[in-house]
């Protein structure tokens, strides 16, 4: 019984000797910031998306910046982004104001409404004026950067939903992106 005691004694020793160091070892995980400390987001950048018809070009080029202060989603969005499509020998942009800016490590969302397109624009006449739109980003520090589109709703639909995009499905084959998540 006594043997016993003592291998049992033994072998918790060797365990806490083990343990011990790799539980001193390991960091103490971050303090959350404090109440009211403001983290900013910002995703910047120009790039070509890959688009499924050769003699067409897509480009999405934004600067957009977001300030969060507690929970998941910004307390104020600002910035601009542009959708340009190049199709016919014609070049078509619309610009948008950036009413959100999500970010979460290598991924970002933004939607913003519908300011200024170019002259002869076909959604001139297809949308409403101030439509929304969106667009995903996946922006790694290393490998291929990829962007998402939402379209926008024709006249007369329900608008797309402020923060919501598609997921980041095009490989971005031109340009690229910056993005600074708030919590780095």
């Amino acid at each position: 019984m006594f043997n016993r005691t003592l291998r049992a004694t033994a072998l918790l020793a060797v365990v806490v000797a083990v343990a011990a160091p790799a539980a001193v070892a390991a960091p103490a995980p971050a303090p959350p910031p404090a109440q009211g400390t403001v983290m900013v987001s910002s995703l910047k950048g120009d790039g070509r998306m890959d688009y499924p018809v050769p003699d067409q070009e897509v480009r999405v080029s934004v600067d957009a910046h977001s300030a969060y202060t507690a929970g998941g989603m910004p307390q104020r969005s600002w910035g601009t982004f542009r959708i340009s499509h190049a199709q016919d020998g014609k070049l078509y942009w619309g610009e948008f104001t950036v009413d959100c800016l999500t970010t979460g490590g290598p991924t970002a969302t933004v939607t913003g409404r519908l300011v200024r397109t170019s002259p002869g624009h076909p959604w001139l006449t297809m949308l409403e004026p101030h439509t929304r739109m969106g667009v995903s980003f996946y922006v790694p520090k290393k490998g291929e950067a990829r962007i998402g589109l939402s379209g926008a709703t024709k006249k007369g639909e329900p608008l797309l939903t402020q923060c919501m995009a598609p997921a980041a499905d095009a490989k971005i084959v031109n340009g690229g992106y910056s993005l600074r998540d708030r919590r780095s």
